[in-house]
């Protein structure tokens, strides 16, 4: 009675992980369908190179993706797009209204504002693929910029342009505006390699004997070595 009574527990219990894990994987799949364009930055020190891994992880609704325009924020004046082979890459321009004055003392009259990938053919709904922008953070650290980034469909467009507002959680956001969040400059460091002309000769209780003092030793010890074994192979012949 005991046994049939666990058997069906034991049952009830794999039906019951069976279908808490059909679940589970259901809303990881979900969620990576509703997963948001984001950005991964290898640096996000103010004034830094960076850079800027834009993941486009599904289409519209199931419709593959055909094109992707990315806007930069008016802190960025030009941005260099790593070759993708699954896309061609135009820039967008404008003037600006004032000239702006770079670090090097140099002036701009215009900078980039779109960057724009066009699919060599369209990228399935559900697949991933990966855009990389290379370009200098602003010298300002605490500042957020926003990369408004349009994604169109064969069929649909998905307009990655949403900004939190004070207090809002971004995740929150139906189709957040991709983001990097500008990071105070880290110190340059003090610690460099050694010069192997200033490593010390290693001290053997404080006398310092150079190497080649060494070598000369070893060579001659190895060649008294060797005559004193011909000499006792030779008394040996003689003996016998």
């Amino acid at each position: 009675m005991n046994y049939r009574s666990n058997k069906t527990k034991y049952r009830a219990l794999k039906t019951t992980l069976v279908a808490g894990a059909t679940v589970g994987l259901m809303t990881i799949g979900l969620a990576a369908a509703s997963a948001h364009v984001e950005i991964t930055p290898d640096s996000t020190a103010a004034g830094s190179y960076s850079l800027l891994t834009f993941s486009i992880g599904h289409g519209c609704n199931g419709s593959p993706t055909d094109k992707i325009t990315i806007n930069l924020p008016q802190e960025i004046n030009d941005a260099t797009p790593t070759v993708n082979p699954n896309w061609t890459i135009s820039k967008t321009t404008e003037k600006l209204a004032t000239p702006q004055k770079l670090s090097n003392g140099s002036s701009v009259t215009e900078r980039t504002s779109q960057v724009i990938y066009t699919a060599t053919t369209p990228l399935d709904a559900h697949q991933r693929d990966a855009l990389v922008l290379s370009l200098q953070l602003p010298d300002t650290a605490g500042k957020t910029l926003y990369f408004p980034t349009l994604q169109n469909c064969e069929t649909g467009e998905t307009n990655w342009a949403d900004v939190a507002a004070a207090g809002q959680d971004p995740e929150s956001l139906k189709a957040a505006a991709p983001m990097v969040a500008v990071t105070t400059a880290e110190a340059s460091g003090t610690a460099t390699a050694t010069p192997a002309s200033a490593v010390e000769p290693m001290s053997d209780g404080g006398s310092q004997t150079p190497g080649w003092i060494g070598l000369v030793a070893g060579v001659l010890g190895l060649g008294m070595g060797g005559v004193a074994l011909a000499r006792s192979r030779g008394g040996k012949h003689d003996a016998s």
